[in-house]
């Protein structure tokens, strides 16, 4: 399959120090992650470009990461951050704009105490920028944020929106806890059906439990493809978070595998074409 794209990685530097909500000293998370690391698992993987997602709550990251995609020819675009509740960014989304590689924001709404944040009237004008701008919104939280993100993605229809990680559904505890799955499951359908919002194949291994199988994430993976359908889904590896619970080919493997019943056509959008049609990649 040519022209594959993983929709969303990260690269960071810990000496850097503006990664908040990483562990210090954590023997997977808190070391260095450059292009020169990932690039033999690109070719091996066979993915030709990826989408940089923003790992730091600060604007200079993001043009940290611009600079990165300057150098590297794999990066397709960058997905930054600016502050939502600070009306003085929207010039940074202005000047960010020209970049030809700025594809849009994303808020850490995973990581904020207050689970209304996100529809607070303080930080609406940020919405109705991206919207102006026409840059994109990556949707970060878990199944408790569905609920908002529904509201905040009809209040918004024009909004470009993608999913994160399927919205970190439970997977560890799905044997115990299907009223869990079911609030997500029915979440994740009202978003596909009732905005346009797209949505990443990514992050479940790391919200799966020790020993994981791809049993283990097929309900998931199957619900989503059945709500969005293969023209709004697109895999990411959330390389190197992956890295917590399985290899960047382990976790490529499953997904190909709990898509190999589908069309080539449909395997073709969810490993490339709906990337590079959401976030208007140059080919």
């Amino acid at each position: 399959m040519k022209g594959r794209v993983d929709a969303h990685q990260h690269y960071w530097n810990v000496a850097r120090a503006d990664y908040d909500w990483m562990p210090r000293d954590h023997p997977v998370l808190s070391r260095n992650y450059l292009p020169a690391d990932l690039a033999p698992v690109l070719a091996e993987a066979g993915i030709s470009r990826t989408v940089l997602v923003q790992a730091a709550a600060t604007v200079e990251e993001t043009e940290y990461l611009l600079g990165l995609s300057d150098a590297t020819t794999s990066i397709a675009g960058v997905v930054g951050w600016i502050d939502f509740e600070d009306r003085r960014h929207l010039q940074h989304l202005q000047r960010l704009k020209h970049h030809p590689n700025f594809l849009g924001v994303r808020p850490m709404i995973q990581d904020i105490v207050d689970d209304d944040w996100m529809l607070r009237d303080d930080v609406q004008w940020a919405y109705a920028a991206l919207v102006e701008l026409d840059l994109t919104f990556d949707a970060l939280g878990f199944s408790r944020h569905l609920p908002n993100f529904l509201t905040l993605l009809r209040r918004y229809p024009k909004l470009r929106v993608v999913v994160d990680h399927c919205m970190k559904p439970p997977v560890r505890d799905h044997g115990t806890a299907q009223d869990a799955f079911s609030t997500w499951a029915e979440g994740m359908s009202r978003i596909a059906a009732e905005t346009s919002a797209c949505c990443k194949l990514s992050g479940l291994v790391t919200e799966a439990g020790d020993g994981w199988s791809a049993e283990d994430l097929r309900p998931y993976v199957s619900h989503v493809l059945a709500a969005f359908g293969a023209t709004r889904v697109m895999w990411g590896s959330d390389w190197p978070v992956c890295l917590l619970n399985a290899s960047y080919e382990g976790w490529l493997g499953t997904a190909e595998k709990l898509t190999a019943h589908l069309p080539e056509g449909d395997r073709m959008e969810i490993f490339g074409g709906t990337a590079q049609r959401f976030y208007r990649l140059a080919r």
